[in-house]
């Protein structure tokens, strides 16, 4: 099999932090031996999450097999999302800011047996609903656990416990028309419906202020993106909220959240 030498667009911070992480664990379970070393295999993960290489390709690139790929993939994975803030943490965290930016998007997922929940009228396919937090510049603040594709985004922001959570900490968000009636601080466009067939000008104006506002949210989520393996999860969709968390923590790492 051919090889070739391939970039991951992280810093070498991330590579360390989460090799010190691999490198404590081993430590703890008193670890002899492993085909790779805490860096290589920090290096794997890094690979896999953030360029999306699949375990047949890491496997051959180090030298490993596929099964011994992906139980590195897998435990570094679990390491990292215990790292990841909680729900009460991210909300103080939140409460910092001037205000929040609310959104949701959709990881796909490969089909499985019970197809249904996990399918989205609103994308056309099957995949998770994922929470996004975002802080003024678009910068990643916080991500939910997974929830089955075809969770309306007030439902599954009500579902974690988001709304109750930004209100009790009296974090003033934005979000689009999909959070119509959450109430508390989430702050929404006026929609038209029956009662109100047309909107007035400065209600139009309103909402081209709150659109230019909330549209850095989808910054947010183009870095949650950022990270290939989640184009399309190959995996139990029950993992994919491990996977968010993990990811998580990296970007934490690189903007120097984690640091301890």
């Amino acid at each position: 099999m051919l090889s070739y030498p391939a970039a991951i667009p992280l810093s070498n911070r991330t590579l360390v932090r989460l090799a010190d992480l691999i490198r404590a664990q081993r430590a703890q379970h008193r670890c002899r031996w492993r085909r790779l070393d805490p860096g290589r295999q920090a290096l794997l993960v890094l690979a896999h999450l953030r360029n999306g290489d699949t375990y047949a390709r890491l496997a051959a690139g180090f030298g490993i097999g596929t099964t011994t790929a992906w139980r590195y993939v897998r435990e570094s994975v679990d390491l990292l999302a215990a790292l990841a803030d909680d729900l009460h943490a991210a909300a103080v965290r939140a409460s910092r800011l001037a205000y929040a930016i609310l959104d949701g998007t959709l990881i796909p997922i490969d089909r499985v047996a019970e197809q249904k929940p996990y399918y989205s009228g609103k994308h056309k396919r099957h995949g998770m609903n994922i929470q996004v937090v975002a802080d003024p510049a678009g910068r990643l603040v916080w991500a939910s656990q997974a929830l089955p594709g075809r969770t309306h985004d007030l439902t599954a922001a009500r579902t974690v416990g988001l709304i109750d959570a930004l209100t009790s900490s009296n974090v003033k968000t934005f979000a689009d028309k999909g959070y119509q009636g959450a109430g508390g601080t989430i702050r929404t466009p006026f929609k038209r419906h029956r009662h109100r067939p047309r909107l007035s000008r400065a209600q139009k104006e309103v909402n081209r202020a709150h659109a230019r506002i909330r549209s850095l949210g989808e910054r947010a989520v183009a870095i949650l993106k950022a990270w290939k393996i989640l184009a399309k999860l190959r995996c139990c969709p029950r993992r994919a909220t491990a996977i968010v968390q993990a990811i998580l923590v990296l970007e934490g790492i690189e903007a120097d959240r984690y640091s301890g």
